[in-house]
């Protein structure tokens, strides 16, 4: 332990958050049910605050903090940022429909304590931290995607846990194998050593390993929980399961790849090439005839997840990758978010159907809808479009071009589904759904987003230059 590195405030952002949640949980046993919505105000002000602490951080030299397992470096900044500006969002999204509700405090306080176990996930340096964090993530979210208690909710929660639990075992194993292969769980002592190790042992490690990460990706052969979840969640926790967690997850995948998997004797490009695939095809393929909006929403974001693992695929072997990565995490948590938006202010449109109509009733609505699905295929200039020419760019240099060429063919598949959403809403009659008045600050959020998107599409220059920087060592 000699010269551990114990400094608490290099995990400010994440001390801000954890210490907002038990906060929230103490003070919420005493407040009146009128009152909760304080812990809602605490949590978005610990949010702001570890956004601010972030970008500060962001300006100081690249270090490790509590004897290396944690990094402190442009990957952590970007995904301090995103992680928490998504949370802000999924909070507004939240207060309105939560107010007054009984466990109004609980339902606060397990997204922060969510939203920290992604902030680990995404810095960590150890595999130990990496098994950790991956709990903190997950635990708070089943109680999370069942917090309704009603029939789809607990099938959405158990599902979810199921999944979760067993592949979280699997990982543990993983990791346990790369202890036993590379006698540490250092992420810079396991680039040495695994590149000795027995080739069987390691690839067995690894397996098990990316399996739980996969999971908190949503990306295949992982992905069985998510189209159920999304479902039977709430449209505000749908909003957070589909970008938060798998920010922290994909950013914890991009590490591994380049830095203790870097030098493995392993075909590591080439299985991560292959869940790219797998992943933008089937989430495309499955999305093609839903008819419910979340579920379609859920089988997208299981396709993108194959576009963000393009970079992962060629970590170490292209310089642009990390730029690619991060700028397309921060763009498709802004589409994503404002695509939820739009569900969450029309709260009686389930269905494609229910969107007929939306051109009349609440057109300042469907253009921001139509930014963001358009968004997600790639449409310029949101800032998607600019992610996927990134990613396509890293790919190409890092030696996947026949990656590109089937991201392109599903980035051109993938606009069916979405004009089948967008298209009954300039029908000039509809039912019910898309009529009933919208929830307010879920239709600003929208607004916000879909412009967030565009505006961070045009300044995308400018944000890529700030995206460099070397990893942890």
């Amino acid at each position: 332990m000699t010269g551990m590195n114990e400094n608490p405030l290099d995990l400010l952002p994440e001390v801000l958050l954890t210490a907002s949640a038990v906060l929230g949980l103490l003070l919420g046993a005493w407040l009146p049910r009128r009152r909760q919505w304080l812990i809602g105000a605490l949590a978005i002000g610990a949010c702001g605050a570890g956004i601010v602490a972030a970008a500060l951080a962001a300006t100081e030299p690249v270090t490790t903090a509590f004897g290396g397992s944690f990094a402190v470096d442009p990957v952590t900044a970007t995904a301090r940022v995103v992680v928490l500006g998504g949370t802000l969002v999924v909070l507004a999204l939240s207060v309105g429909p939560l107010r007054a509700d009984p466990r109004e405090t609980e339902f606060y306080v397990l997204l922060q304590l969510a939203s920290a176990g992604a902030l680990m996930l995404a810095a960590a340096q150890d595999l130990l931290l990496l098994a950790a964090a991956y709990l903190l993530a997950s635990v708070p979210a089943y109680a999370l995607a069942g917090f309704r208690k009603d029939g789809p909710g607990t099938e959405a929660a158990l599902k979810f846990y199921v999944v979760g639990a067993f592949l979280g075992v699997v990982m543990l194993t993983g990791v346990t194998v790369l202890l036993a292969a590379g006698r540490t769980t250092s992420y810079p002592g396991l680039r040495t050593e695994l590149a000795e190790a027995p080739g069987g042992l390691v690839a067995v490690g690894t397996l098990a390993l990316v399996a739980g990460i996969l999971f908190k990706a949503g990306g295949v052969p992982a992905h069985f929980w998510v189209p159920d979840a999304v479902q039977g969640s709430s449209a505000p926790v749908a909003a957070f399961l589909t970008t938060v967690p798998k920010i922290g997850a994909l950013a914890a995948f991009y590490r591994l790849a380049a830095v203790p998997l870097a030098d493995a004797d392993l075909p590591w490009a080439d299985l991560v090439a292959v869940l790219s695939v797998a992943s933008m095809t089937l989430g495309n393929l499955a999305a093609f005839f839903q008819q419910d909006v979340k579920r379609l929403l859920a089988y997208s974001t299981i396709s993108q997840v194959g576009y963000l693992l393009l970079p992962v695929a060629v970590a170490g072997r292209s310089d642009l990758g990390q730029e690619a990565l991060l700028y397309y995490l921060a763009g498709y948590a802004l589409t994503n978010l404002g695509a939820f938006a739009v569900v969450c202010a029309l709260p009686g449109a389930d269905a494609i159907d229910d969107y007929r109509g939306l051109a009349r009733t609440h057109p300042a609505l469907l253009a921001s809808l139509v930014v963001c699905l358009l968004g997600l295929v790639g449409t310029p200039p949101t800032a998607v479009f600019l992610g996927k020419l990134e990613v396509f760019s890293a790919a190409i240099d890092g030696g996947q071009a026949w990656l590109v060429v089937v991201a392109a063919a599903n980035t051109v598949a993938s606009l069916f589904y979405y004009l089948r959403w967008i298209a009954p809403a300039f029908l000039v009659r509809g039912p019910t759904g898309a009529s009933r008045a919208t929830a307010g600050t879920a239709a600003v959020v929208a607004y916000g987003a879909a412009t967030a998107s565009v505006v961070l599409g045009l300044l995308g220059g400018t944000v890529l230059d700030v995206l460099g920087g070397p990893l942890a060592p």
